[in-house]
Order: C-alpha cells, then structure tokens, then sequence
C-alpha cells in the first residue's frame, strides 16, 4: 500500500507518534485514512483549499502543511489507544502536536490572506 495523503507520509506520521504507539493505529492503513482526515480539517480551518494548489505551491508552504498534516495525524494515531503510553507522556505529546497544529494554522491564514491582498 502507498501513501495517499498530499501533505505528508506515513514515516512523518510515525516521526510525530513517538514510541509505544498502538502497533495497530500505527500503521499506514490507519494513518492513510487519519491523513485524508487531517487534510480536510486543515482546508476548513484555514478557510482555504491547499489540496487544488499544492503542486503551485513554494517548500515554505507544503512545509506548513506537512507540519500541520503530521501533527493532526499523530494525534489521531495517539488517541486511538494510549494505553502504551503513561498520563502524562501522552498529554504532554497531544500538546505539543497540538500547540504546533495551531500555530500552522494561524501562519497558513496568515499567508492566505496577504497572498489576497498583495494580489488585489
């Protein structure tokens, strides 16, 4: 089987999750599905459809996305079983994948709208 998202892969994916993650969840048929998830909550969040651009895309970009795609996944992943995981090392890893999702965003709104407005 192949990735099938556009922002990013399964071994970003995994980089994100860490160690002892669900042996099931954790694994590209799982994170494919998660991935296509991700990505439709990034165009809705950003208010703006990344996935018709990507290849007009710059690095700097893709790389937003990728960040952000990976983050959202990995929390997927993380929250379909944690019990590999203690409290704390799991609430600390869906934070920092989860303040890290946010500040994308805001940098992806951010460059939407000034692409806008240098365009108009």
């Amino acid at each position: 089987m192949a990735d099938t998202g556009v922002f990013a892969t399964t071994l970003q994916v995994q980089n994100k999750v860490g160690a002892n993650a669900s042996t099931v969840s954790n694994t590209e048929v799982y994170i494919n599905d998660f991935m296509l998830q991700a990505e439709s909550k990034i165009n809705s969040d950003s208010r703006f459809n990344w996935s018709d651009v990507y290849s007009t895309l710059n690095i700097d970009v893709k790389s937003l996305l990728t960040l952000a795609a990976s983050n959202l996944a990995a929390t997927f992943v993380l929250n379909w079983d944690a019990s590999g995981l203690g409290s704390r090392e799991f609430e600390t890893r869906l934070d920092v994948l989860k303040d890290s999702y946010d500040d994308a965003i805001k940098l992806l709104k951010d460059w939407k709208t000034r692409t806008y407005v240098e365009g108009a």
